[in-house]
């Protein structure tokens, strides 16, 4: 039943009485495995795994080749059960519910020894009502079953006909079936984490008392309503009325910064109901609104809802609310077959940049307050306006929505399925009815969240036909598909929030899939939709090979993390590329050859007879090889945001995969386990800047594109240089007229041959030289300054043995890193080891004889413990580039600190493959 309420004009007070008691089982439970010869203390929330490692009877789970050794611990059977003793009088309560926010994930719960309930469903939330068995003193068990043995028992069930992929591929070492359980999809292996099929209470768990009435969920989502030009607000609440008769009150609904306050009256009839409510705003108050980062403020509004009932029962609920629009236009091109895929936020065409996310940990309670905003205040500092939620991992806990919310992070939430195809058994749609319900009434008030996808890569697997299904039997597997994510999710999608769009895949053609009959021929056509790509064979540093998409949702390279990440979980015999502890990481198919292959085609391997050396030097060479192929790729996407070439472009996304990882181990992620930034997130920091020059060739012409997410013009001019590897003096520089760069556009600023370019600069040549510019006014700078290769670094003359000199002082909590460079240094890398924090800027091209860099510490550090830090890192680590690899033996930089200065460290030439530091 639903409430439509009518305003009221006053309201009456009365006396109040408790709406509700709450008494949370969070903190210390019994764990015991299956025949009972393991009893354990262990935290709810949390899992075995944890529980486990925090009485140590295991080691960190994540060192060295832990995850096949522990991989018993998924395997067997465990049970939480408490004791406890409620501290009210039960007897003066209607009603008694157990609460469960998080189950991971097959369990049987037995209350004072009473059957109440099964879970079968990570993602859900579940409430049994426990009013006939709760006493004073209670007792509480949690009866799991492996997620493994289960996965493997429903498939075996289903007998019609297969629902594949079987198990991942052998290099992941996962688990099978992990399609047929709603557990994390990850946790059973991925090509970038590892198999950890946790058992647990991974949530909050509470016992609810109330009676009369008891307010269950609250949600609400704001509409523009344009005819109108006016704000409403669409507020829903969903109560159990436990009381005999009808029960009436008034509500008060507030948003005192926007002088909007209504009331209403109500009847609540005993049983579920549902309260609709409808909120104007006059159209004469001014609304700001939410804004994406880089675009605006994230304006928020405190909003109280009050409900006043019979019996002096009062329920007050408050919240944020904020206001914005999305759209997603798909429409004609002129020029271009299919249809654009962009969004408008609050009428503004904006393009998304940033990344996908996965779960950041593999044991959720390890992810904490402080992880989660150093994770993605790293994001908004690396000018990323989007995270895509992808569907193999987890949805994310309040706080992470919250904190997107609070930073101006789009949020493209995919629902949780990938790379398979599912079930659609009764039982299995119940399931996932119930999960999708839920989340979309839990996640629905954020505005950070502006498009819900069906699932990852589902409709490409089935479509190109990743499981080898036989022609005959596809109509089977599409008859699913449409069941699964068009009857069942969209169904429930389009019901329960109205106010952003939805897609049934990543990727997908969009509109066209539609018309398609939910599945296209081609899920990652260029002329609509999203696509994915990745091509580990071809030259990164050749635009040409990147796919002219409208947007590009997934595109990346891999990359070690740094050895101070990697030394935590190994042992002095794993440190060497082709370790069997190396070999053990990697879980995609080749990926080490990969990244050598990939590295190989611009710079020189490294050769050292040190394998430590070798080690931290190929470590170094992926990241700078990662970080300069996603850096090409994810510009030529920016600048392509205006044009249409060959009947392709208008290209309005580009997310990188992937932003994190999930454990110690070569991955795609610019950011390693516990938030260190790889090469490759200082990269992102420039190349998604709001305004960005982009050159690149073309039939042997430079160009220059400049780029802008602004939203007006303004007036520039652009800078460019051409230096020698030899000289910090560049043997030519120009400076254009001044140019309007429009906002919200990528536009030609600069074309000249190659040729011409290095005739005019003297002496120089391909090899010989590198090319520099910026944009700016008034001599003010308004972007990174970009460069480009004219050939390999490879093959680079002149490139000389860069001596860099540093003053380390300290600015309050800061480090101020002044550099003094001898020679024209590539890929210059500052590190402090484990020192958590990071640099205003790393990785760059240093073409000045000087330069500032700045490190933000994370926690409070002192230029001792950084001094320390940076001792303990040398040589591998300080350098202005891989030692010059193209040069015919290693060169090694020299790091001064003037005896003057009281942090005085020297750093001296020693046998080759050393750098000593010495006081």
């Amino acid at each position: 039943m639903r409430l439509h309420l009518l305003l009221l004009l006053a309201l009456c007070g009365t006396g109040t009485t408790a709406a509700a008691l709450s008494y949370s089982l969070r903190g210390n439970w019994s764990i015991c495995n299956g025949n009972g010869s393991l009893e354990l203390p262990g935290a709810v929330p949390g899992c075995v795994h944890s529980a486990l490692f925090q009485q140590g009877l295991i080691q960190d789970s994540y060192y060295r080749f832990n995850d096949l050794n522990y991989r018993w611990i998924s395997l067997d059977n465990w049970t939480y059960s408490k004791e406890f003793k409620i501290p009210f009088e039960i007897s003066k309560w209607q009603k008694v519910n157990l609460i469960l926010e998080g189950v991971d994930t097959i369990s049987k719960i037995l209350f004072n020894e009473v059957t109440i309930g099964e879970t079968d469903n990570m993602f859900n939330r579940y409430s049994f009502d426990i009013t006939n068995v709760v006493r004073d003193v209670n007792s509480i068990e949690l009866r799991f079953q492996s997620a493994v043995l289960y996965a493997a028992q429903q498939s075996k069930a289903h007998t019609r006909y297969p629902v594949p992929p079987d198990c991942p591929p052998l290099v992941q070492k996962g688990e099978c079936h992990v399609n047929f359980v709603r557990k994390e999809q990850c946790s059973f292996s991925w090509d970038w984490g590892p198999s950890f099929p946790t058992q647990g209470i991974w949530k909050d768990v509470r016992i609810e008392a109330y009676n009369i009435c008891h307010l269950n969920d609250f949600t609400f989502s704001p509409i523009y309503d344009k005819s109108a030009q006016a704000w409403n607000l669409e507020i829903e609440a969903t109560f159990d009325v436990v009381s005999s008769k009808p029960v009436g009150g008034q509500v008060i609904v507030a948003i005192p910064k926007l002088q909007t306050q209504q009331m209403y009256n109500l009847e609540l009839q005993p049983g579920k109901r549902i309260v609709e409510l409808f909120l104007n705003i006059s159209k004469n108050i001014t609304v700001e609104t939410w804004w994406p980062h880089g675009h605006g403020n994230q304006t928020g509004y405190n909003m109280t809802i009050l409900f006043e009932l019979d019996g002096g029962l009062n329920i007050e609920k408050s919240a944020k609310v904020y206001f914005r629009t999305v759209e997603l236009i798909e429409e004609p091109i002129k020029g271009s077959p299919g249809l654009s895929f962009y969004f408008k936020i609050n009428g503004f065409p904006v393009f998304l940049k940033g990344s996908n996310w996965i779960p950041a940990d593999s044991f959720q309670d390890r992810v904490t307050s402080e992880l989660l905003r150093l994770l993605l205040q790293s994001v908004v500092d690396a000018n990323m306006n989007t995270l895509r939620v992808w569907g193999g991992g987890i949805y994310e806990q309040d706080e992470f929505y919250e904190l997107c919310d609070e930073l101006g992070i789009m949020v493209w939430q995919d629902f949780m399925f990938a790379c398979a195809l599912y079930p659609t058994d009764q039982g299995f749609l119940d399931s996932v009815r119930a999960e999708v319900a839920y989340q979309i009434k839990r996640l629905k008030s954020h505005p950070s969240i502006i498009i819900w996808s069906g699932n990852n890569e589902n409709e490409e697997a089935l479509m190109m036909n990743w499981y080898h299904i036989s022609i005959t039997d596809r109509p089977i597997y599409i008859k699913d598909y449409v069941t699964l994510y068009v009857k069942n999710i969209r169904e429930l999608v389009l019901a329960g929030d109205k106010s952003r769009p939805f897609i049934t895949s990543s990727p997908t053609n969009g509109a066209e899939t539609v018309a398609e009959g939910w599945v296209s021929q081609n899920p990652n056509s260029n002329y609509f939709g999203d696509v994915h790509f990745y091509d580990y064979i071809s030259d990164c540093w050749n635009w040409k090979v990147f796919p002219r998409a409208r947007f590009a949702s997934e595109y990346g390279y891999q990359s070690w993390p740094s050895f101070s990440t990697l030394e935590k979980v190994s042992s002095t015999e794993d440190w060497s590329f082709s370790s069997k502890f190396s070999l053990h990481r990697q879980h995609h198919e080749g990926g080490n050859k990969q990244m050598l292959y990939q590295a190989g085609l611009h710079f020189k391997l490294p050769e050292s007879t040190d394998p430590l050396r070798t080690f931290k030097d190929t470590i170094y060479l992926t990241q700078v090889m990662q970080a300069q192929c996603v850096k090409t790729e994810t510009e030529f996407y920016r600048r392509g945001r205006s044009e249409i070439v060959d009947q392709q472009g208008h290209t309005m996304g580009a997310l990188y995969w992937q932003l994190n990882d999930i454990w110690q181990a070569p991955s795609w992620a610019s950011l390693e386990y516990g938030g260190k930034w790889k090469m490759l997130h200082y990269f992102a920091q420039n190349f998604f800047a709001p305004l960005l020059p982009v050159g690149f060739e073309n039939e042997n012409t430079f160009y220059i594109y400049g780029v802008s997410d602004l939203h007006s013009d303004y007036s520039m001019t652009l800078t460019v240089r051409v230096h020698t590897w030899s000289s910090l003096e560049p043997v030519c520089s120009c400076v254009t007229e001044h140019l309007v760069m429009k906002g919200g556009e990528a536009v030609r600023l600069y074309e000249e041959p190659v040729s011409e370019l290095l005739r005019r600069c003297g002496n120089c040549t391909r090899e010989s030289c590198v090319v520099s510019f910026y944009l700016s006014a008034d001599h003010e700078l308004l972007s990174p300054t970009n460069y480009h290769f004219l050939s390999s670094l490879k093959e680079a003359l002149g490139l000389c043995k860069a001596q860099i000199t540093a003053i380390i002082s300290q600015q309050g909590d800061i480090f101020v890193f002044d550099l003094e460079t001898s020679a024209v240094a590539p890929f210059v890398w500052l590190d402090v080891g484990s020192i958590p924090g990071r640099f205003s800027d790393n990785g760059f091209l240093m073409t000045e004889k000087t330069r500032t860099i700045l490190f933000y510490p994370w926690e409070p550090t002192s230029k001792r413990a950084a001094i320390r830090q940076m001792e303990r890192h040398s040589p591998a680590s300080w350098r202005p580039y891989l030692e010059a690899w193209f040069q015919a033996q290693l060169l090694h930089p020299l790091l001064h600190f003037p005896k003057s200065h009281p942090g005085h460290r020297e750093a001296q030439s020693s046998p080759p493959g050393d750098l000593l530091l010495r006081s």
